[in-house]
């Protein structure tokens, strides 16, 4: 690391210069409402999937099962590329590059969404949409962890996720009232409206002040994997977000799939588990950011989180079967609560690393974690094959959620840390 030897009163003066102290500034906002936007994308085709697939001819349910899986394969797979794409340019030509520019990618894609009449259009788009969706989060937890003091970063990005997440309910709330194509529609209108706040914004002031300096290499994805602390640093951060993405992609957007296994009295559908877990989110992503900042520790407020998410696993699993519909919901709830630590993996991430790095590994490790449904998916198909479906996914679930807390806890604090260095 090359990081700068400064005073505490040079250190306090740059930070004064780099980092303004305003919580709620434009960066925060526009930040949140990006993510608002790109959430209620991201989540708009699991509570639109039946309906959508039924009207494009696929109606065995079965197979309304498979092209599901299919596409959020594509989906999560443009979020791979995205990723990488879109971190290195954070880190080469600046966040509020990517932060727009992912913008208003994922808006056209989510227009383009709502003419589609075929299964092949329907995935080369959300490979497309997918790709867009991979920029937005990294860019602006990035640009707001540079833009406020370190006391405060914690909260701001707590914000930001508490409003994204949200953007979920109105997904459900639109695609239930206004139809599946009109629910993308709106969600492109959004994105492109939401493009216009751009002139209040300004770069980050770190990310400037390594512009300028020649000899920093700036956006190197390579030279994470060069550096074997380097590496496994990065390898355990990855690993934070799996269990989230466990529960989302899988136990959340097969609900009716489970629902039948558990023998619930009465049919659930994808869009509303999908509407409960994410208001469950909003509540958890506020608290375990809240925590963090309380106990000046965002390990300790990952490990409860991940213990409170094992707990919510095996009572999805084992402890509703024969339940009604509103139990199983009640239950989305509170497994989307205890996995509100979205926002808080994300900031780790960023704490984590250089600034010459930071947007590359703040993009691409939430893409991977989210990536990884395209894993979860065969192993689950395979665990569930041979053991059954709900044991399948109890043993999924524990060994993502095992490997999770392991990583916690052996990452280094970042709580507090001085952001102004490089790698």
């Amino acid at each position: 690391m090359q990081a700068p030897q400064k005073s505490d009163q040079s250190e306090k003066a740059t930070e004064s210069v780099v980092q303004p102290a305003r919580l709620f500034s434009a960066a925060v906002i526009v930040a949140a409402l990006g993510y608002f936007v790109d959430i209620y994308d991201l989540i708009l085709f699991s509570i639109v999937r039946v309906k959508s697939l039924n009207e494009l001819g696929i109606i065995d349910k079965a197979e309304v099962t498979n092209q599901g899986l299919f596409l959020i394969n594509m989906q999560m797979g443009g979020m791979l590329l995205g990723g990488i794409l879109w971190g290195v340019l954070g880190d080469k030509r600046g966040r509020l590059s990517v932060l727009f520019g992912s913008i208003l990618l994922y808006s056209l894609a989510n227009l383009a969404n709502g003419f589609v009449q075929t299964i092949d259009q329907y995935a080369w788009l959300r490979l497309i949409a997918g790709i867009g969706l991979a920029g937005e989060l990294g860019a602006g937890i990035t640009l707001v962890s540079e833009s406020l003091p370190r006391e405060k970063r914690g909260y701001g990005t707590m914000i930001v996720a508490t409003v994204g997440v949200s953007g979920a309910m109105l997904g459900y709330w639109v695609g239930e009232q206004l139809g599946w194509r009109n629910a993308y529609f709106v969600g492109g209108g959004l994105g492109l409206a939401l493009l216009l706040l751009r002139v209040s914004v300004f770069e980050s002031g770190m990310f400037q002040q390594v512009q300028a300096q020649t000899n920093v290499s700036r956006g190197d994805f390579l030279s994470l994997f060069t550096n074997p602390v380097r590496l496994g640093k990065y390898l355990r951060v990855l690993l934070i977000g799996v269990p989230l993405w466990f529960v989302v992609g899988i136990l959340v957007t097969l609900a009716p799939e489970f629902g039948r296994e558990l023998g619930l009295t009465g049919e659930v559908t994808a869009g509303l588990a999908v509407f409960w877990c994410y208001f469950g989110l909003v509540f958890g992503d506020f608290f375990s950011g809240a925590l963090s900042q309380l106990w000046h520790s965002r390990n300790k407020a990952l490990k409860v989180f991940l213990a409170f998410c094992a707990t919510l696993v095996a009572v999805y699993l084992f402890a509703i079967k024969g339940a009604s519909p509103a139990v199983f919901y009640g239950v989305c709830f509170v497994l989307g609560i205890s996995v509100g630590f979205w926002a808080l993996f994300v900031t780790v991430a960023a704490e984590q690393f250089g600034t010459n790095l930071r947007a590359t590994v703040a993009t691409t490790a939430p893409n991977f974690a989210r990536g990884a449904v395209v894993g979860l998916v065969p192993a689950f198909k395979y665990l569930s094959g041979a053991l059954g479906f709900v044991p399948g996914a109890a043993v999924l679930g524990g060994v993502s959620l095992l490997v999770a807390f392991w990583a916690v806890s052996t990452l280094p604090e970042s709580y507090g840390k001085d952001l102004n260095y490089t790698e």
